[in-house]
């Protein structure tokens, strides 16, 4: 597919630019053409004084006001043609975009149905292995409990990619409706965490840095989206260097939540462009990492649906920190 979008990309690119070259040559002929036209017309009409008119005086008069009439009707010629093709040049680089606009849309809902399929394909097949090794062999208890845990695991992996897939959708017909209420902020995170990360909390992999007793207006069934999204996000991009941290602080100006990793960063390029639907830097074909492109695009909107803003910035000395503000 991919080979497929870029023979169409190269394609329909060399042709836009041959169009734009022609009309920019047949441009540059028409304004040469009228230069010569108009001056052709001039010697013709010297011509015409030069036999009618037999006074030198007068006639090097009327020959003045013609070569004024030709210098002028140059520069209009020529000042007119300058402004259409700066409208020209205008209308290239407005179509260009579009056209670099369009294909990289094109490239991400390339990836995301890529990495939608391999993301639904791999929890199905580690399950149905799971499945299968508990129906072939005699396996002791622990072995047992081991393999369904496992299974289990990716069965919430996938029902959690299922309703990112179904929340997005919500989002971008406008269906999805905030429900607030005043809740303690720092138990509702220690309580997700601790649901959805106790084996990372457990290893120490997972840290939380929570100022108790923070209270805050929010949609308690929207932020577990938010605050799992981001940690997943940070685990995912971590390397084998996992050490992800929640930090939640409130300060004069409101409420500061912090997820952060010490993983491989995220180039300055890129940072305003990760919370755009189905973006991911590079190739599906080629990546290492999972995902689909929709996490961080949820918790942008769900952050901005609480009055609040998120923000990236490198960590020190390396990594990321999504940064969140609510009033």
């Amino acid at each position: 597919m991919s080979n497929w979008l870029n023979k169409i990309r190269s394609n329909s690119k060399g042709i836009i630019y041959i169009l734009f070259v022609y009309i920019i040559a047949q441009f540059l002929w028409w304004e040469i053409l009228m230069v010569r036209q108009n001056n052709a017309l001039l010697e013709e009409k010297q011509k015409v004084l030069e036999l009618t008119i037999s006074d030198t005086e007068r006639l090097q008069a009327e020959i003045d006001k013609l070569q004024e009439s030709k210098i002028q009707k140059t520069y209009m010629v020529v000042g007119e043609g300058t402004i259409f093709l700066l409208l020209l040049l205008y209308g290239i680089n407005l179509i260009r975009k579009a056209n670099r606009k369009e294909h990289e849309l094109l490239d991400q809902k390339n990836n995301f149905l890529l990495s939608i399929t391999h993301e639904l394909k791999t929890p199905l097949a580690t399950t149905k292995l799971q499945l299968q090794t508990l129906k072939k062999h005699q396996l002791a208890h622990e072995k047992q409990q081991e393999l369904i845990e496992i299974a289990i695991n990716e069965n919430e992996r996938l029902n959690s990619l299922i309703d990112n897939v179904l929340l997005a959708t919500r989002m971008q017909e406008n269906e999805y409706h905030m429900a607030k209420e005043r809740v303690d902020l720092s138990d509702l995170i220690t309580k997700i965490a601790t649901a959805s990360y106790r084996s990372s909390l457990e290893s120490g992999n997972l840290k939380l840095i929570i100022e108790p007793s923070v209270l805050c207006e929010i949609d308690k069934l929207a932020f577990p989206s938010i605050l799992t999204n981001l940690v997943d996000n940070a685990f995912k991009y971590s390397g084998e260097l996992m050490n992800v941290e929640i930090k939640l602080k409130k300060k004069s100006s409101g409420i500061v939540l912090e997820v952060s990793d010490r993983g491989m960063g995220i180039k300055d390029s890129e940072k305003n462009r990760i919370f755009d639907q189905f973006y991911r830097s590079g190739s599906e074909e080629t990546r290492k990492t999972k995902g689909t492109g929709l996490g961080l695009f949820i918790v942008k909107y769900l952050i901005e649906k609480h009055g609040g803003t998120i923000a990236v910035k490198d960590n020190s000395p390396n990594g990321s920190v999504f940064e969140i503000h609510l009033n």
